[in-house]
């Protein structure tokens, strides 16, 4: 086993990632990644649970 990681597709321009930057292509898509992430441009939706009901009728409160 030679330890080097399988070539992947980069995750913000689908070329094949390179050893040297991985998972990315390049230090540019890098640092585009870095940026989504510093600016906040990544983010996990969040489900509001203010109006979901229980099976009695009540509003449900923790």
């Amino acid at each position: 086993m030679t330890g080097k990681r399988p070539m992947r597709p980069c995750p913000i321009c689908s070329k094949l990632s390179t050893e040297a930057d991985y998972p990315f292509c390049s230090e540019r898509c890098a640092k585009v990644d870095l940026n989504r992430w510093l600016s906040e441009s990544y983010s996990i939706p969040v489900v509001e649970t203010d109006d979901i009901e229980d099976p009695d009728g009540d509003s449900y409160h923790e």
